[in-house]
C-alpha cells in the first residue's frame, strides 16, 4: 500500500487524525515534560509534524520532531536528560524567538493496525529528508531502543552497543536507524524521569509496590525505584543518542 507523507503544516486538516492508539505504556505520559508540552507540538511546530496517510486518507502514522538551539555555552552537546530536556530547549527558544541550528525527532508512531509494514522506516526517512531541506546538517534521535523492553534489568551501557554478525545493532530501533545513516553517539541515562505515589504506580502498572527496591514495570526499559517509608516510586529512562548526518546525498534523493 502506497503511503503520503505531509507535514501539519501542509494539511493541518490531519491534526484531528493525531490522537491514535499507541503502543506507550501508561506510566510515561505522567513524564512531567510530557504532559506539559508533547500535547502542543502540532500547534507550536506544524511543520515538524509530520502524518503518513493512506489510500483513504486516514492517519496512520506520525512523527514529532523539534528544532532547537545547541551550539551556545551553557549547551554544547547532546543533553543527559534526552528527551525531556530536547523539549524543554525547543520551548524555551521558540518562546524566546531564537533561531535554531538543531532538529530534533523526538518519537514516531505506527498505527496498530498498519504495523508491520515499514512505516517507521519511511516515517524516518521523511523526517531525515524534511530536516535537510530546512538547512540542518543534522538530525538527532534519543532513541528509545524497542528490544530493551525484554531485558529491563541490563544496563543500557551494555545492551545498546551489542551487534549482530553483520556489525549492525541486535536492538531493532536502532538497528533501523543505523541502517539510515545513523550513528549512535552516547547514551542519555535520564531522558524520561516519572515519579508518583505508590498508589499511583499500582494503578498505572498493576504491579504491588509493596516492598523497597527495583520493579520491573510493563512497557519499562529499566525497572521503578519504590521507597516504602516515602510512599513514592521513581522511573529514570535512559534512552540513546543517535545523530544523523545530512548531507547532499539526501538532497539528490529528493531532487
Amino acid at each position: 500500500m502506497p503511503y503520503k507523507v505531509f507535514s501539519i503544516a501542509e494539511r493541518p486538516d490531519f491534526s484531528q487524525q493525531l490522537n491514535f492508539e499507541n503502543d506507550w505504556p501508561e506510566f510515561i505520559l505522567y513524564d512531567p515534560v510530557d504532559s506539559a508540552f508533547f500535547g502542543r507540538l502540532p500547534q507550536v511546530f506544524p511543520e515538524f509534524t509530520v502524518v503518513a496517510v493512506d489510500d483513504h486518507e486516514e492517519v496512520v502514522a506520525r512523527g514529532y520532531s523539534v528544532p532547537f538551539l545547541m551550539n551556545t555555552p551553557t549547551r554544547g552537546t547532546l543533553p543527559d536528560r534526552g528527551w525531556d530536556e530536547a523539549l524543554l530547549w525547543a520551548f524555551s527558544d521558540q518562546g524566546q524567538g531564537i533561531d535554531s541550528d538543531t532538529e530534533c525527532a523526538i518519537g514516531v508512531t505506527v498505527r496498530r493496525d498498519h504495523q508491520g509494514r515499514g512505516l517507521s522506516k519511511i516515517m524516518l526517512e521523511a523526517m531525515r529528508q524534511r530536516a535537510f531541506v530546512r538547512g540542518f546538517s543534522e538530525l538527532v534521535v534519543p532513541v528509545r531502543p524497542t528490544g530493551k523492553l525484554n531485558e529491563p534489568r541490563t544496563p543500557m551501557s551494555e545492551y545498546v552497543y551489542r551487534t549482530r554478525s553483520d556489525g549492525l545493532p541486535c536492538d531493532p530501533w536502532l538497528r533501523t536507524h543505523v541502517r539510515a545513516g545513523g550513528v549512535i553517539d552516547s547514551i542519555a541515562p535520564a531522558s524520561m524521569v516519572v515519579t508518583g505515589s505508590l498508589s499511583q504506580w499500582r494503578k498505572w502498572t498493576g504491579r504491588p509496590f509493596d516492598s523497597d527496591g527495583w520493579v520491573d514495570v510493563p512497557g519499562g526499559l529499566v525497572p521503578a525505584r519504590c521507597v516504602m517509608d516515602s510512599d513514592y516510586a521513581v522511573y529514570v529512562e535512559p534512552n540513546v543518542w543517535v545523530r544523523h548526518r545530512l548531507t547532499d546525498e539526501i538532497g539528490e534523493m529528493i531532487a
